[in-house]
């Protein structure tokens, strides 16, 4: 019985003061919310190390069977492990510095590789944009032509693609005189930012129905239960 009660009395305990932190400056609300968001911030601390052993424990474990990833895991392993060296006994607390090996290996190494995988979403993404926007309706008309728009203003090439285009008099002004990349913008900056805005509310109105449920000990799955 304990051992579902504890849990659900911190929870509203620590829910509550953190959010009357808030919204209440006295010291007797504000210091302990202090507090908690520190302790929070040493259990993520915690976090990324049993993290880190997590990956050692996998990779080592598939290194050991063998296989034909096995090569990549050696990789993984040690760039993990000559990087946290360096980051540990090089470096030391300055490792954020700039000019530092760490810095190095980051502009050089993962960040290159960090651009060559998001590059190689982009072909996946356009690849799913295709076979998603199948124009059925004129709902899904707008988003295709939308969409586009969007990828083709993004690069350079495509004003110069659509410029023979639009250099007709059966073109409106409008059209004639705003380059691709403007009309992407506005479509980024105005209908985009409209649905996003939308969406991000409704996301924010379900996170704070949901941590009324946890702190209110309706919501008690995280205790691996759902009653």
């Amino acid at each position: 019985m304990l051992k579902r009660e504890i849990p659900l009395f911190l929870t509203a305990v620590i829910g509550a003061t953190m959010i009357l932190g808030f919204f209440v400056p006295h010291p007797w609300v504000s210091v302990p919310a202090d507090f908690l968001q520190q302790c929070a911030v040493i259990v993520v601390a915690f976090g990324y190390v049993l993290g880190g052993a997590n990956v050692l424990r996998v990779n080592l474990e598939g290194i050991s069977r063998g296989g034909p990833d096995r090569l990549y895991r050696i990789v993984l392993v040690a760039g993990m492990l000559v990087t946290m060296a360096i980051g540990f006994f090089v470096d030391g607390r300055k490792f954020q510095s700039s000019g530092t090996s760490s810095i190095w290996i980051y502009n050089n190494m993962f960040a290159p590789m960090n651009a060559t995988m998001y590059a190689l979403l982009a072909f996946f993404i356009a690849s799913a944009a295709f076979r998603a926007f199948r124009i059925r309706t004129f709902e899904a008309s707008l988003l295709a032509i939308a969409a586009l728009a969007v990828m083709l203003g993004r690069v350079p090439l495509g004003d110069v693609l659509v410029r023979p285009l639009t250099d007709h008099g059966w073109a409106p002004s409008w059209l004639r005189e705003a380059p691709l990349g403007a009309i992407q913008q506005w479509i980024m900056e105005v209908p985009q930012n409209a649905a996003k805005r939308a969406i991000l509310i409704g996301a924010a109105m379900g996170v704070m129905a949901t941590g009324l449920r946890v702190i209110l000990g309706i919501e008690r799955t995280y205790l691996g239960g759902g009653d």
